[in-house]
């Protein structure tokens, strides 16, 4: 189950895809390292890696809401509800006992990623494509 980048999660504005598809890097960076069959102790990668997905995750769900709030989006509450919860839940891995559950927190965190991303984007961010580019943004 890699998390790969496909059209249909486009939401027609450059930046905002070019971010989506760094995102679902991060999250396939997640799924390469819990497929490693090598025996090593992956922690510090782990860590790095929930560390990487909140800062760029963090990152990018600023920039989407500050768009959405210059252009006066109606469902910006609710958008930015829905990014703290998967901030808030990537804090909750981050806090976990990963260094004696490695394979465990790297399977449930590439699960949830690509849970997430999916139905986020192609739920809750198809909400504003078309909104946005009604205003011009591409």
């Amino acid at each position: 189950m890699a998390i790969k980048w496909k059209e249909n999660y486009s939401c027609n504005i450059k930046e905002i895809d070019n971010q989506h598809k760094k995102l679902f890097e991060i999250g396939d960076s997640i799924f390469n390292l819990v497929n490693l069959k090598d025996g090593i102790d992956r922690y510090d990668e782990i860590i790095e890696i929930v560390e990487k997905l909140k800062d760029y995750a963090v990152y990018h769900f600023q920039y989407e809401e500050k768009l959405m709030k210059e252009h006066g989006y109606l469902g910006l509450d609710y958008h930015s509800k829905e990014h703290d919860e998967f901030v808030k839940k990537i804090i909750e891995f981050d806090h976990q006992d990963i260094d004696n559950g490695q394979k465990k927190v790297t399977l449930d965190l590439v699960l949830f990623v690509a849970d997430w991303v999916e139905k986020h984007i192609l739920g809750i961010d198809m909400q504003y494509k078309d909104f946005l580019n009604d205003k011009g943004v591409y």
